[in-house]
């Protein structure tokens, strides 16, 4: 089978290539399934690069999520040849067949193509988990979405609307505000360059955000402190402008706001009960109809690098997926 294969890790994806492989050996527990459809992640970028906290031994197949039909499962699993599934296990989706394990699959929404079940895994998991789980999200509040542009980011809009907040959506890249408008349909798509706290002002009425979902930090994450309600929570999702912002405690002290660290996947093995049930609940809002994936282009995986350099110059708006078949 092909596979996209890490053999080296740099930081100009020179030691990633498609590559023949054998077909996995599927072991006791896991779901041997025909990949239909995977998505590229941020930290499928950084894994290439060894930049990622979690670092696979090279080689390794990339790809954290995919969605397929299964080809062989245990009888206990609750799986069966023809099912159609969606999941992942940090590496190993972007190939023509993976073994992973069952209970990191799941059904994928009735009615759902396959690239589109393929780009909703971590992208609305990461998402609810920030804004329910941990932010605790009611209807009506004023959630501002930083990187809109990402597929964190445009989920996290998407979520919060279809749960009755009002969204401001905020990008780095001028000429991404018409496209983020038409897929997010928010409040206000803003540009996050210096000081846009008076733009948060204005649109949220002076009342400034309950929420901040953060992916981006750095200089965001630094303004964003003067953007977030009294009593409102930052939700550090990651660092995607390269730096690690540092805030002084008196500053949440003083305008009683909280930071929260999120890692979904981390929540979910630690709370399992909680993982299922955050599926479920995301898998429910797809099936009615209430939330979709922003997808940018859909590429065979022969085309590879083209995504991955993408999303690597910050060009995209919406998810890459890879159709190992195609």
């Amino acid at each position: 089978m092909q596979a996209l294969v890490v053999t080296q890790l740099t930081p100009d994806l020179s030691g990633v290539a498609l590559a023949d492989l054998p077909l996995p050996t599927r072991a006791a527990g896991e779901v041997l399934v025909r990949v239909r459809a995977a998505s590229l992640n941020f930290p499928d970028l950084l894994m290439t690069r060894g930049e990622y906290q979690f670092k696979p031994a090279v080689p390794f197949t990339s790809g954290l999520e995919f969605a397929g039909e299964v080809i062989e499962a245990d009888a206990a699993s609750g799986f069966a040849p023809g099912d159609r599934v969606m999941g992942g296990n940090k590496t190993g989706a972007f190939a023509e067949v993976a073994s992973v394990p069952a209970d990191k699959l799941s059904p994928m929404p009735v009615g759902m193509d396959f690239a589109a079940a393929a780009a909703m895994g971590a992208a609305y998991s990461t998402a609810y988990t920030g804004l329910v789980e941990l932010g605790g999200l009611r209807e009506g509040q004023w959630v501002l979405v930083h990187g809109a542009s990402g597929g964190v980011g445009l989920a996290a809009c998407d979520l919060a609307r279809a749960l009755g907040a009002h969204v401001i959506a905020t990008t780095g890249s001028p000429d991404k505000i018409d496209r983020i408008a038409a897929l997010a349909h928010p409040e206000a798509v803003i540009l996050a360059e210096g000081r846009f706290r008076d733009a948060v002002a204005e649109r949220t009425g002076g009342a400034l955000a309950d929420i901040v979902f953060d992916p981006v930090g750095g200089d965001v994450f630094d303004e964003s402190t003067r953007c977030v309600a009294f009593g409102g929570k930052v939700i550090v999702v990651g660092f995607t402008s390269g730096r690690i912002a540092d805030v002084s405690t008196n500053i949440p002290l003083i305008k009683g706001f909280s930071i929260v660290g999120l890692r979904a996947g981390e929540y979910a093995r630690r709370f399992p009960d909680r993982g299922r049930a955050i599926n479920q609940a995301i898998r429910a809002l797809a099936e009615a109809g209430r939330i979709t994936p922003a997808i940018d282009r859909t590429l065979p995986l022969s085309r590879w690098r083209e995504g991955f350099e993408a999303m690597a110059c910050r060009a995209l708006v919406g998810k890459v997926v890879f159709e190992p078949s195609a």
